[in-house]
């Protein structure tokens, strides 16, 4: 049958993608020889304060307080680095955190300012949970669509996704399975695509003459761009095309838009 042959070819389509995701992955060695630099960067370095001050955190965010000031021509020794913040260690032994701009304006043993590496995402690839929530349009009505990813691998994941849309006419949930490939998911903005089945359910309002609820299999191909704002939060921005085959003879698609904002746990 018409349904069943397009099923097949839905799978193979997801085959496919981890296929692709294979051959455009990264040397894995060479991968995480990178990651470990970055977070290594400045390891085991003193730095001297130029600044009047260095404010040191109880933790790598603004969000967290302020706890011990470095005056100016102390030494730090730095220990980690977590995005743009960095772990550092005073000469009384307090241990705290000092973000990128502060630890640009240090000097060196040889009284030269510290160069730093640009700005990396490294650390997001240490994530595995996210979860986020979306507004967007199917087709021309209003959706909302939630969803959680599990990193399966650096640039592979597996992804969750429910959505609700409210039409004119009727109303429709569907939820799908995705396989997700991100080739570039150290950049900041990072491209991805997914493939995936799930289910569709369309009630029509009971203001409609002779309408039948439509309950079929869903397929699903999204095309989107990441960008990882913060060291938890990422924004997502999508197009997908949706078929639902509703029978053997006939199936329907539809495409949407969604815009959202996730976090890491």
């Amino acid at each position: 049958m018409i349904e069943r042959r397009t099923f097949r070819r839905a799978l193979a389509a997801l085959g496919l993608a981890v296929l692709a995701w294979a051959a455009a992955a990264p040397a894995t060695a060479q991968e995480a020889a990178a990651q470990t630099a970055a977070r290594a960067e400045l390891a085991g370095e003193s730095l001297q304060v130029a600044d009047p001050f260095l404010e040191m955190h109880t933790g790598p965010g603004r969000g967290y307080p302020v706890f011990h000031v470095v005056e100016r021509r102390q030494w730090i020794t730095v220990e980690l680095r977590h995005t743009d913040w960095y772990r550092v260690r005073a000469e009384g032994g307090q241990v705290g955190w000092v973000p990128r701009a502060q630890i640009a304006a240090t000097l060196t043993a040889a009284g030269t300012p510290r160069a730093l590496r640009d700005v990396l995402v490294d650390d997001y690839l240490a994530r595995r949970l996210e979860f986020g929530a979306a507004w967007g349009r199917f087709r021309s009505d209003p959706m909302l669509k939630i969803w959680t990813q599990y990193r399966l691998a650096d640039t592979l994941g597996m992804e969750l996704a429910m959505a609700q849309v409210q039409g004119r006419f009727s109303g429709t949930d569907f939820w799908h399975l995705s396989l997700v490939s991100e080739p570039w998911s150290d950049r900041r903005f990072s491209p991805f695509v997914s493939v995936g089945l799930g289910q569709f359910k369309n009630i029509p309002n009971t203001s409609l003459v002779d309408a039948a609820p439509t309950n079929a299999r869903l397929a699903q191909a999204t095309l989107g761009l990441r960008w990882h704002i913060s060291q938890r939060f990422v924004a997502r921005l999508d197009t997908t095309l949706y078929t639902a085959f509703v029978s053997d003879e006939r199936s329907t698609e539809y495409r949407a838009v969604s815009a959202g904002i996730a976090f890491f746990f």
